[in-house]
């Protein structure tokens, strides 16, 4: 019906869509993981900030894949775009920041044993 083209373009979005909710998911299993004392020792927003607007980037970004209610399976929506944004913004400024304070395992002087 409408050709070719739109179907590898509604590929190619589904695609994105696809690898945005492994994004968010990726940060928010990150962010569940940090312990909560992390967050403010690197200067950040508390873990439960974090986890709310990482839990709704999930929640978006997977309503997008599987085109819930027309939201996937074309252009991406504003909530999709914030969602990435929030996500990108986590992983490339909170999660180096917090990853020093991780608990778990001997620290030597030159790294972990």
């Amino acid at each position: 019906m409408f050709g070719p083209v739109n179907g590898i373009l509604s590929l190619i979005f589904w695609l994105l869509s696809v690898g945005a909710f492994i994004l968010c998911v990726w940060a928010l299993i990150h962010a569940v993981r940090i312990p909560s004392r992390a967050f403010p020792a690197a200067g950040k927003q508390t873990k439960q900030l974090w986890l709310i607007i990482l839990g709704l980037a999930t929640l978006f970004t997977f309503a997008a894949a599987v085109n819930y209610m027309g939201i996937g399976m074309g252009l991406p929506s504003f909530f999709t775009i914030v969602a990435v944004i929030a996500s990108g913004i986590y992983l490339a400024d909170v999660k180096p920041a917090v990853n020093e304070y991780r608990g778990g395992g001997n620290q030597g002087p030159y790294g972990p044993w």
